[in-house]
C-alpha cells in the first residue's frame, strides 16, 4: 500500500531520531578507544590493503566506507530493491556528520584516559545505545543503514533471529577485515557479541512504540 506524504515524513523523522541515538552510542564506542566496530574493521582493512596496492592519494577511510555502503546498496537493488529506501541514503549521508558533532561534544570527558574497567563500561553503554537507536531506524520502515542492511536482509531471507544473524555478520566483518590488515581490540569483540542480542530485545519493543506513535500522529 502506498504511503501518504505525511506518513513518509513521519517515518523519516523517526529514522533520523534513531540514527541520532545510534550514532551517539557509536561516539561512546569510538572515544573509549578499545578498537573499531566490526564493520569499520572491514573498512580499515580494505583501506590499508588498497593504500598499499594503489598508492592513490585521494583514498581515505571515509571514502572507502562510503564506497562499501554504495556497493551494498547496488547489490541489494539487484537482489531485492524493496530493502533500499530513501532512509538508507539518509543514513549514509548523515551518519558521519552526526558522529563528528557528538565527538566534539563528548571529547572533554576523556574516556581514553579511563582505566580498562571504566572504558569497558563506557563501551557497553555505547553498544546498548547503538543497538537501541539502530532498532528504531530498522523499525521506522523508512530504510536501514547500509552496514545494517546485510543482517536485516539475511535474517529475513533465512528466517533466522536478527540477533544471531547480526553476530554472524559482525564476526565475518572482523575476520575479513583482520585478514586484510585491519586492527581490532577488546571493544570490537564486545560490540560483535553484544549489539546483536541487545538489538534483538529492542526490536519488538520499538516496533510497538513506533506503531503507536504513527497511529496517534496520523489520525
Amino acid at each position: 500500500m502506498k504511503r501518504s506524504v505525511k506518513e513518509t515524513l513521519a517515518r523519516l523523522i523517526i529514522l533520523l531520531a534513531g540514527l541520532t541515538i545510534a550514532h551517539f552510542g557509536v561516539t561512546f564506542f569510538l572515544l573509549a578507544n578499545l578498537g573499531a566496530d566490526p564493520f569499520n574493521v572491514l573498512v580499515q582493512g580494505l583501506f590499508r590493503t588498497l593504500s598499499q596496492i594503489t598508492h592513490w592519494s585521494f583514498l581515505t577511510h571515509g571514502r572507502v566506507h562510503i564506497s562499501i555502503c554504495f556497493l551494498i546498496i547496488i547489490v541489494l537493488l539487484i537482489v531485492d530493491r524493496s530493502y533500499v529506501k530513501i532512509g538508507t541514503l539518509l543514513c549514509m549521508i548523515c551518519g558521519g556528520p552526526i558522529i563528528d558533532i557528538f565527538t566534539a561534544l563528548l571529547r572533554g570527558l576523556h574516556f581514553e584516559n579511563y582505566a580498562l574497567p571504566g572504558k569497558i563500561i563506557v563501551l557497553a553503554l555505547g553498544c546498548a545505545i547503538l543497538a537501541y537507536g539502530m532498532t528504531i531506524v530498522i523499525q521506522s520502515g523508512a530504510g536501514t543503514g547500509p552496514n545494517d542492511l546485510v543482517a536485516v536482509v539475511l535474517s529475513d531471507k533465512l528466517q533466522k533471529k536478527f540477533s544471531i544473524v547480526r553476530i554472524c555478520t559482525d564476526f565475518s566483518f572482523v575476520l575479513i577485515g583482520f585478514l586484510l590488515g585491519g586492527s581490532f581490540g577488546i571493544g570490537t569483540i564486545i560490540c560483535a557479541f553484544v549489539v546483536g542480542p541487545v538489538a534483538g530485545i529492542f526490536l519488538p519493543v520499538n516496533k510497538k512504540l513506533i506503531d503507536g506513535i504513527l497511529h496517534t500522529r496520523l489520525q
